[in-house]
């Protein structure tokens, strides 16, 4: 009995510390709901199953987003890393007493006052400070492009090599032991009627002359055309330090090695009428007339007004601007861009060597093979010494102070009263006065399509110079009156010699040269 007590104490014990529930504990199992029996097999197609749905959902990462993933993060560390080099210099070299803002900080600040009227290109809601160096780094990119592509263009035509020609010039000697290098067609100098000299233009020779003229047109007026090397270019020796009063008394030596007895003609085209501006001044007296085509100024000549200098600098492509500024400030830099140019060992068309552009008939003109031989043959004379002091110096002069205005040319009567003895005897007689100036005639031809001569240039010589005798071309180009246009050269010849003559007859005419 004792036993069984015993056996059933922690029953009672386990009843009495809980509440009576009416359940009835027993040694059976307790009543749940009956579980199906576990099945192994299926329980593992279930996992994989499901293991290939999440494989279907999201698969793997291949190389190619792995990279990108690696590439992506690196330039975050990149550009933090930038973020903390420009704190870094924010706070110990860009502050006020740093020894580089104590230096440069002047300077900088002028150059930024001087271009800070580019900031108007900008929108208003941009930052210079942040949106130049985006412009900068963009062009960069786009000029490697351009460069990258055009190196690998199938379709552009094949780029003529300069050729080296063997020496074929007749030269003369100066009094100061230089060579100038000369060219003569024509009549002869025992029956030559008129004589007329030429110096040539920029990136031209003594080959260019009037381009295309015929000699027969030559005989027939009785000219004889004498065209030269100027100092450095073709055959012709350098000069040390030419300037244009240097060079109009080289036109005026080679006018007498050459035998030219009475007054000769000038004739300048482009910017070659610098030269015979410049024979107009200082060797006037040996000047019967001048012929000038297509005349260029110096662009910052002091007498230029306001509208033709607005016009000058606005009609003028931004690369000639650009040699405009550097042959006046920065003349050395020249030597770069001419080097990657016309002296690269290539030849190119002549819009893009001469920065210009082009009419219609000037367009037409240059694609014609004849005019395309020319100016390969003009140019490869020109650079012949490889050397680009002479058209430095030649870019230099027409920016610079000529030593003289086109006003100075201007006929008008000039009297002598310096001095207290002459001003009174001025009071009691007339002054002794004297025409100055030059005095012979000035024929300008100007195309009205040329877009190379910004008007500005032509309505200033106007103004200056109303004796000379303008005559306007219409629908015509810089360059296509005066090259291979027969008609055009003897109307040009007409006007300056008159009716045609033919050369001299000693038997008649013995001593007779019109001038």
């Amino acid at each position: 009995m004792a036993e069984v007590r015993v056996a059933n104490t922690w029953r009672e014990e386990l009843a009495s510390l809980v509440e009576d529930t009416g359940i009835i504990y027993t040694e059976e199992t307790i009543g749940f709901p009956s579980l199906p029996p576990f099945n192994a097999e299926k329980s593992t197609a279930m996992a994989a199953a499901v293991a290939e749905s999440e494989q279907e959902t999201e698969p793997p990462e291949t190389l190619k987003e792995q990279v990108k993933e690696f590439l992506k993060s690196w330039c975050e560390i990149v550009l933090e890393l930038g973020r903390g080099c420009r704190d870094i210099l924010q706070q110990t070299v860009v502050t006020e007493d740093s020894f580089i803002v104590q230096k440069l900080g002047g300077p900088v600040a002028k150059i930024s006052s001087r271009l800070r009227f580019l900031n108007e290109f900008l929108p208003e809601d941009r930052d210079p400070i942040h949106a130049w160096p985006v412009i900068f780094f963009v062009f960069i990119l786009a000029l490697s492009a351009l460069n990258l592509n055009g190196g690998h263009d199938g379709l552009a035509p094949p780029v003529k090599k300069v050729i080296v020609h063997p020496p074929s010039a007749i030269r003369i000697q100066l009094p100061d032991g230089r060579h100038l290098a000369y060219r003569e067609i024509g009549v002869p100098a025992d029956k030559a009627r008129f004589s007329l000299i030429a110096p040539h233009s920029f990136l031209s020779s003594r080959l260019a002359g009037i381009p295309g003229v015929k000699t027969s047109l030559l005989e027939e007026f009785g000219v004889r055309l004498v065209t030269y090397d100027l100092p450095g270019f073709g055959e012709s020796d350098p000069h040390p330090s030419r300037n244009l009063n240097s060079s109009a008394f080289d036109m005026l030596h080679l006018a007498d090695a050459v035998e030219v007895n009475d007054k000769f003609w000038v004739l300048g085209y482009s910017s070659g009428s610098m030269h015979a501006w410049a024979a107009l001044r200082y060797v006037s007296h040996k000047i019967a007339g001048a012929a000038m085509v297509a005349p260029m100024i110096n662009p910052y000549e002091p007498s230029l007004s306001k509208e033709e200098m607005r016009s000058i600098w606005g009609e003028s492509l931004p690369r000639r601007k650009l040699m405009y500024y550097l042959a006046r400030r920065l003349p050395k830099l020249l030597s770069f861009f001419y080097r990657r140019s016309f002296l690269s060992g290539k030849h190119e068309r002549i819009e893009k060597w001469m920065s210009v552009s082009l009419g219609r008939r000037d367009e037409i003109l240059i694609e014609g093979a004849t005019f395309e031989d020319f100016w390969h043959r003009d140019v490869e004379e020109s650079i012949r010494q490889g050397n680009t002091k002479p058209f430095i110096e030649e870019a230099v002069l027409q920016v610079s102070n000529w030593g003289f205005s086109l006003a100075d040319l201007q006929v008008q009567r000039k009297c002598h009263r310096n001095g207290i003895f002459p001003w009174l005897k001025s009071l009691y007689s007339q002054a002794e006065c004297e025409l100055a100036g030059f005095l012979g005639p000035i024929h300008i031809w100007q195309g009205m399509d040329d877009q190379a001569v910004p008007q500005g240039m032509i309505d200033h010589i106007c103004r200056v110079l109303p004796g000379a005798t303008m005559h306007k071309l219409p629908n015509e180009g810089h360059f296509s009156f005066f090259f291979f246009c027969d008609e055009c050269h003897r109307q040009m010849f007409s006007t300056l010699f008159g009716s045609p003559q033919g050369p001299l007859d000693q038997a008649t005419d013995e001593g007779e040269i019109m001038s």
